[in-house]
């Protein structure tokens, strides 16, 4: 029983305890996940209201652009399968990934790194319940279609300020300068993903992006407080 803590400490940063608490965290919060947009899927006649609407801002805005990156796609079966793969696996699968590397490589930037990702999440969350909209594919009749159904019938999501669940906070937790531009380029691949499978229309990345700057802020306070001191 000795030997097996002593390999759970070497193993584990805080122990098996502790990495069975976060666990238990992240499945926790998957569940309610979906119980959430499970409540919120009941309201389509809504949905589609709102997503008539957003449609409506953008013509009136700048126009919608989403269509012309689902033509792009499309253009070439490679890049399809590229955004259509990403979409899929960019929440939970990346997000998962990348709270594992940090537990296990960066673990003192752990905490703050998975509250981000959660509150983000449940902010987002509140948004889809609240602010249920359909996503672009379900509207054929101005020209979107629905990419994923193409490969396989993947899961979907929709809903206005879901997007800020993508690791943002990522990028402060490595410490080579090639990493760093990784993660940088990586939620600006998964905002043209969503978009070129016509799950998300561009305001949903919009606000998305505002809401990952809101969570960064609140769980970064202190850093963020720092910069603007020395700012002034």
């Amino acid at each position: 029983m000795t030997a097996a803590i002593a390999a759970g400490r070497r193993l584990f940063p805080r122990g098996y305890a502790d990495f069975g608490y976060q666990l238990l965290i992240w499945f926790g919060f998957l569940a309610a996940y979906q119980v959430a947009r499970g409540v919120a899927d009941r309201d389509p006649t809504r949905a589609f209201a709102n997503g008539w609407r957003v449609i409506d801002i953008e013509q009136r805005l700048t126009g919608l652009g989403e269509l012309t990156l689902q033509g792009w796609t499309q253009s070439s079966r490679v890049l399809e399968t590229l955004v259509s793969w990403t979409y899929w696996n960019s929440e939970f699968t990346v997000i998962g990934l990348a709270l594992l590397w940090v537990y296990f490589r960066r673990n003192e930037a752990f905490t703050r790194f998975r509250n981000t990702i959660l509150l983000a999440n449940v902010l987002g969350l509140l948004g889809y319940v609240f602010l249920p909209t359909a996503p672009p594919r379900f509207f054929t009749s101005i020209g979107f279609t629905d990419t994923l159904g193409q490969f396989g019938g993947l899961n979907h999501g929709s809903g206005l300020v879901e997007l800020a669940s993508n690791p943002y906070a990522a990028m402060p937790v490595v410490r080579r300068p090639v990493f760093k531009v990784l993660w940088l380029l990586w939620p600006a691949w998964v905002w043209f993903a969503v978009m070129a499978t016509g799950n998300h229309f561009w305001l949903d990345v919009l606000a998305g992006i505002v809401l990952a700057m809101i969570t960064m802020a609140i769980i970064y306070r202190n850093r963020v407080q720092g910069f603007i001191a020395r700012l002034l």
